[in-house]
């Protein structure tokens, strides 16, 4: 197989990374390393990748890194509109890689992550549009985004998705709903609401599983929304989705999985879509069904586990 490696310059001198292209070059797979230096290196490395797909020169683009240079690379590579016989792969390096551990792809082992390129058989999965923007794993909402968003890196590192909860429980008093109204198929709701989850994939923000029934084959996007909460059940509700997911909250929570999400307010709206912040007051969510081929480990995401 002939790989093209786009790898986060963070990670250029990992020893594992070294090991793991190492040992799949010995395997007899041809890998090439292309390495970020600025924003926006990976989505043009990506479009390169393509271009050069399309000439054959390259079998499968990885994406090293965590799950924004997932996103990016990702992303390009889709508007780049790579030939049928194109795949992808991950080759885990962030601090969450939220949608790699989703996805049972070898996170403490990247030598088998990479291995896994070669070895798996590449799985047809959907993505997401929000407003043309694309994401492959999941986009959250309202205050809890605002928390992802400004936890401290250092907290993350050493306490895992426990600083989500310490941030959240510290700004508690800044703990303020959103309003706005949701439009789905067959479904219509306004309202009031401390947190949203519009999943391809199941899980953010270091573990944390927002969309526990999600899939990425069924052209369809999970929609989940934590109404406002009086008194201190807010904080209990929001604590508890931190530490154990939306089954935690289940019975309060409104869903419903639609093809297309539209969303509408008269404030902006705090949003996180695959690890990048956006603040919007108005979206249109619509899934891509089919749109990439990805080496994917044994997952319940695509009925495989």
């Amino acid at each position: 197989m002939k790989i093209r490696l786009i790898l986060h310059g963070k990670a250029a001198r990992d020893p594992r990374v070294r090991e793991a292209v190492g040992a799949v070059r010995a395997d007899g797979h041809v890998v090439e390393v292309r390495v970020t230096w600025e924003a926006g290196d990976a989505g043009r490395f990506a479009r390169d990748a393509v271009a050069d797909a399309h000439r054959g020169a390259i079998d499968c683009i990885v994406a090293g890194g965590g799950d924004g240079t997932v996103n990016e690379v990702f992303a390009s590579a889709l508007g780049a509109e790579p030939p049928d016989s194109c795949t992808f792969g991950i080759l885990p390096l962030g601090t969450a890689n939220d949608f790699a551990h989703s996805t049972n792809i070898p996170v403490d082992d990247l030598t088998a992550a990479l291995r896994l390129v070669v070895q798996a058989p590449a799985s047809r999965i959907d993505v997401g549009s929000l407003n043309g923007r694309v994401f492959v794993n999941l986009v959250s909402g309202g205050f809890g985004s605002r928390v992802t968003v400004e936890t401290d890196p250092d907290l993350k590192r050493r306490l895992g998705g426990l600083a989500y909860v310490v941030t959240g429980v510290t700004r508690f008093r800044e703990l303020s709903a959103s309003q706005g109204r949701f439009r789905a198929e067959g479904f219509e709701w306004e309202g009031s609401f401390l947190a949203l989850a519009i999943g391809n994939g199941r899980q953010a923000g270091g573990g944390i599983v927002l969309c526990p029934e999600a899939r990425l084959d069924d052209g369809l996007l999970d929609l989940a929304i934590l109404p406002e909460l009086a008194g201190d059940a807010r904080l209990d509700a929001f604590t508890q989705l931190l530490l154990q997911g939306a089954a935690a909250v289940e019975s309060l929570q409104v869903k419903t999985r639609s093809s297309w999400i539209e969303f509408d307010s008269h404030e902006a709206l705090h949003i996180n879509l695959d690890g990048e912040p956006v603040k919007t007051r108005h979206f249109r969510v619509e899934c891509r069904p089919a749109s990439l081929r990805v080496h994917l480990g044994r997952t319940p995401l695509n009925g495989t586990a």
